[in-house]
């Protein structure tokens, strides 16, 4: 499962994308403007972005712009024009794809799927390695000095993203949203049980993952 920006001021449009992404199992939050579009990417963490160019006070093109300086997420645009300009341009400041309303949304969610596929075997590595800390995506194993630790799919997504994302801060609502789903239905006190049987598994190197009062939590090195 992905969380999937769905920037579309059309709200049918939208409705549509959303209904397919999920479909495909995915998790969507949803933006009707450029404005929020940034303000979701600079607070919540996601994994792949649909940006309609043509949206009311920040076009496509800025909000990839911005995008772009925070994170390497797979950005398709969403244009209703079929001329070279606007691909060339997209692609120029760091699209990945392009759709051409009216499209087909099973042909979206495949591109999806396939740059979510590429993303990941791109950016995660065979292994994981912090202090006396181990961790094998491949695998789905952990290691603490050696010895194996035996760790819920959760716990295990919970570490393998602070170990990708050292000295980040993330609030409880951030690693609800990217370890359980935008749609969980759940509080943030299920990422704090988490995290407290993670430290406790993990033993001594649980000293990395740290509670900031008010804040969230980061993976200290």
């Amino acid at each position: 499962m992905a969380i999937v920006l769905v920037a579309e001021d059309e709200k049918d449009m939208q409705d549509i994308i959303v209904e397919y992404m999920k479909g495909g199992g995915h998790s969507c939050i949803t933006a009707d403007d450029g404005i929020d579009a940034v303000t979701i990417l600079k607070n919540t963490p996601v994994d792949l972005a649909i940006l309609d160019i043509m949206m009311p006070h920040l076009d496509g093109f800025s909000v990839c712009k911005i995008a772009r300086e925070m994170y390497n997420i797979p950005i398709i645009f969403l244009t209703a024009k079929e001329g070279e300009d606007d691909k060339l341009k997209g692609y120029d400041i760091g699209a990945d794809d392009y759709m051409t309303k009216p499209f087909s949304p099973k042909v979206l969610l495949a591109k999806v799927n396939a740059l979510l596929r590429r993303s990941s075997s791109e950016n995660t590595p065979e292994t994981l390695t912090v202090g006396n800390l181990t961790l094998i995506p491949t695998s789905h194993s952990v290691m603490v000095a050696g010895d194996d630790v035996d760790l819920t799919y959760k716990e295990f997504e919970l570490l393998r993203f602070f170990m990708q994302n050292k000295n980040q801060v993330f609030s409880r609502e951030q690693l609800l949203n990217r370890i359980w789903g935008y749609d969980f239905e759940g509080n943030t006190r299920t990422v704090d049980t988490h995290i407290k049987t993670l430290r406790q598994k993990l033993g001594a190197e649980g000293r990395y993952i740290v509670t900031l009062i008010r804040s969230g939590y980061k993976f200290e090195v």
